[in-house]
């Protein structure tokens, strides 16, 4: 294997250093270093690159970031496709703007308090163990909360993103083929992105759900692609009238029911009133007051209270009775 030294990085950029330079004022003036597919699988001190901008390490077998503290003015730096499996050492990196991780054998986006000028972050196919999914420390995230606009954590096994409600300022997320489930999640996550305008989602489970991509697009006004196409003004106000018309829908229905029910009230408390007709007791000369629905309502539930209440009940009926015999003799007699 090869070791990423001074000497190499001299051997290999053509440095021809000025009678009256050294090689340590030569290396001082490099800004970039390509060394991707070269087997290297650790980086030596370099410190002497102290205007190094960009470095390029991608394809290799590097299982340690290490001896990058001196670098501070390094803005890119590219090592995915490594053995990389713990994100450490690069807190001195005040002014990266660009980190490329992917392919190596992260499990948790850890190790990145401090980068407050970080962009762009790029973790996507980590090659995990079978069963588990890339996780978040809430830390690096509350890190990256104002400055991060591109994230890349696509082939990762995750089943939940809500972690990422925190990327105030995120621009475009790339999560394809994981296991996001739920659209109502996503909608979520989309009321607090304020500012992401692209989101590549294709590849989830999420994606076969119905209405999935009419929901996204009503729930956020920033979003102009999903899934690789464009959103078209002409769809969104589709959709925005299609929402309306149907939440006026239910907003009527809502009230008539309630009108029905206020109508159904009224009757069935019209109902209880009850209907009251003076009947005449001849041995008395005097009249009482029945209610008639309390009659009839004792007939029809042919329930038997007690023995005075039947009695009373045959008695009213009887004088009824009666009271309707007199008065058919009294007109027959005046015939």
């Amino acid at each position: 294997m090869v070791r990423l030294t001074l000497n190499l990085i001299t051997k290999n950029s053509n440095l021809k250093p000025r009678k009256e330079q050294n090689i340590a004022q030569s290396l001082k003036k490099i800004t970039h270093i390509n060394f991707s597919d070269r087997n290297i699988d650790a980086i030596d001190d370099i410190s002497l690159c102290k205007n190094l901008n960009v470095l390029y390490l991608y394809d290799n077998h590097i299982s340690h970031i290490t001896n990058l503290n001196y670098t501070t003015n390094l803005t890119h730096l590219y090592l995915q496709n490594n053995c990389i499996s713990c994100i450490e050492n690069l807190t001195s990196l005040k002014k990266l703007e660009k980190l490329y991780l992917g392919g190596n054998y992260i499990a948790i986006i850890e190790g990145l308090e401090g980068l407050e000028e970080l962009r762009e972050l790029h973790v996507e196919s980590q090659r995990l163990p079978p069963g588990e999914k890339l996780l978040f420390d809430p830390r690096s995230l509350q890190s990256l909360a104002k400055s991060l606009s591109t994230l890349n954590i696509s082939k990762n096994n995750i089943d939940d993103i809500k972690d990422l409600e925190i990327l105030e300022n995120l621009n475009h997320l790339i999560a394809v083929d994981n296991q996001l489930m739920h659209v109502k999640d996503l909608e979520l996550l989309l009321n607090k992105l304020m500012k992401l305008w692209k989101l590549d989602l294709n590849g989830n489970p999420v994606c076969l759900k119905p209405k999935y991509r009419d929901r996204l697009i009503l729930v956020s006004k920033s979003l102009e692609f999903l899934d690789g196409k464009e959103i078209k003004n002409l769809e969104r106000q589709f959709l925005i009238n299609w929402k309306a018309s149907k939440d006026a829908k239910k907003v009527s229905k809502k009230r008539s029911n309630k009108n029905k029910d206020l109508s159904n009230s009224y009757i069935s408390k019209f109902e209880t009133v009850h209907h009251i007709v003076p009947v005449y007791y001849p041995q008395v000369g005097k009249s009482k007051v029945v209610f008639f629905s309390d009659v009839q309502r004792s007939l029809a539930s042919g329930n038997a209270a007690t023995e005075s209440s039947q009695e009373d009940k045959t008695e009213i009926i009887e004088d009824m009775g009666n009271l309707s015999l007199k008065e058919s003799k009294s007109s027959l007699t005046k015939k």
